[in-house]
């Protein structure tokens, strides 16, 4: 039986006492498909935003088994601890192409950080939805930010060529990478090294310690070869050991360090005055695409044009053409 929706006014007043449990519900009614739902969530969104906008916004990726969650536990847990801060955490986990299900076990890698009281750790499925992020990522940050949370950090589910997605949304993006896996600068796309500001190699410790230098060195060269960004801004390369925590408070206060550079130089307010803009763009195919996938005639006329195309009776481009004409047609 589905959970009973609260009133506007009950999510607003919840969020901005930081509770974390409606916070939680209000997360997943901005999720939710349902028309009735929507309306309410964007009711509750339209009330949050005046409290929102000052949260330092944080997009962090990295390639396969580099340990994204334990870093941002680490880090967290440093925020949290160490500078009496507040962080919430939206991390994306893919959704299966076959099932469509997601394991979502954030909270569960982030145990001790999920515990901590200036702490809140959502974690939400993909669902098919490329860069990285899930369909509603943007809408939770602004949520998290209206519940006073000082650092939010968007968790992607990995490197890509479709995770460039989380740059549109952040104001510091951080790349995670590992030293003695491979060849790692031809592993790595190039778009996502055009945008990353700070690049951590993580694991230095113990006997890793020597290759994650060589490691610092080697893609603080290689990104010489990039043009500057309209930021005016040289990405910086560290190290750090998210098990020793060594690193940690370095890693951080560059990030701090590039927010302040944007700042001084107007780049920061120029980035969320885009920011804001693509997302206006990116909420209008969104309700369009909602709106054909609802139209009762294209939802009819759908599943006996899929068997076509199967079966190679039609073409995909005739038949994308004929959904589209009926969607469009007036009567």
């Amino acid at each position: 039986m589905a959970r009973k929706r609260m009133p506007a006014s009950q999510y607003v007043a919840g969020i901005r006492s930081r509770d974390r449990y409606i916070l939680a519900r209000a997360i997943t009614l901005i999720e939710s498909a349902l028309p009735a739902d929507q309306v309410l969530a964007e009711e509750v969104l339209e009330a949050c935003l005046p409290a929102t906008g000052k949260a330092r916004r944080v997009g962090i990726t990295g390639v396969p088994g580099v340990g994204k969650s334990s870093f941002i536990e680490s880090l967290g847990t440093f925020l949290t601890r160490e500078r009496e801060e507040t962080v919430a955490v939206l991390s994306v986990d893919p959704s299966s192409p076959v099932s469509g299900g997601s394991i979502l076990g954030d909270k569960t890698r982030m145990e001790s950080l999920a515990n901590d009281d200036r702490a809140f750790i959502r974690p939400s499925a993909s669902g098919g939805h490329l860069g990285g992020v899930a369909r509603r990522t943007r809408e939770a940050m602004l949520l998290c930010e209206a519940g006073g949370y000082q650092n939010v950090f968007i968790e992607t589910v990995g490197v890509g060529q479709s995770e460039t997605t989380v740059r549109s949304m952040v104001d510091t993006f951080l790349l995670l990478m590992l030293a003695g896996a491979g060849d790692e600068l031809q592993g790595i796309k190039r778009g996502i090294m055009e945008m990353v500001d700070v690049l951590a190699i993580n694991k230095a410790d113990g006997d890793n310690r020597r290759a994650a230098e060589r490691a610092r060195s080697e893609y603080e060269m290689a990104l010489h070869f990039f043009p500057a960004g309209d930021d005016n801004w040289s990405p910086r390369v560290l190290t750090c050991s998210s098990l020793s925590r060594e690193g940690l408070g370095a890693v951080w206060e560059t990030v701090l360090e590039h927010q302040d550079a944007i700042r001084a130089n107007g780049f920061f307010a120029e980035r969320r005055r885009r920011q804001a803009l693509q997302w206006m763009q990116e909420t209008i195919l969104q309700g369009l695409e909602d709106d054909f996938r609802h139209d009762s005639r294209v939802k009819a006329a759908l599943p006996p044009l899929e068997i076509d195309v199967r079966a190679g009776r039609i073409s995909s481009f005739r038949a994308a053409r004929n959904l589209l004409d009926l969607f469009h047609r007036k009567d």
